[in-house]
């Protein structure tokens, strides 16, 4: 299991009810220096994904339980590098997804991304 980032805020990195995992927004940030990683949304897709697999572990589950994800992207334009990301990190079928474009996220991110899980029973 890897180490999780910690909450940049007063919430929990995850909740879990009854067999479903809900995640926070995992965003790019190395857990051992709390820095974001990558410069592209490629790169930082990539972080926060290892990052929700890492939180996802704590429950013994993993990105292959996640049925739902939603992806803030500061640029909707990036959207293209998100997808690449997903494509090499994620196994079919692909989890059901909606992608939301915001001004801002914390940190001046490019990229934050939330997951609803099963977890095995």
């Amino acid at each position: 299991m890897g180490k999780i980032p910690n909450p940049i805020g007063p919430y929990s990195a995850y909740r879990q009810q009854g067999q479903l995992t809900f995640t926070s927004g995992q965003l790019p940030l190395d857990p051992d220096t709390g820095e974001i990683v990558g410069k592209t949304a490629y790169e930082q897709t990539k972080q926060s994904l290892h990052n929700l697999e890492s939180v996802l572990n704590c429950e013994d589950s993993g990105l292959d339980d996640v049925v739902k994800l939603t992806v803030f992207v500061t640029d909707i334009a990036d959207i293209a590098e998100v997808n690449k990301a997903f494509e090499e990190v994620l196994s079919l079928p692909y989890p059901a997804r909606s992608g939301i474009e915001v001004s801002k996220l914390p940190m001046s991110s490019k990229v934050e991304i939330e997951a609803i899980a099963a977890t095995k029973a």
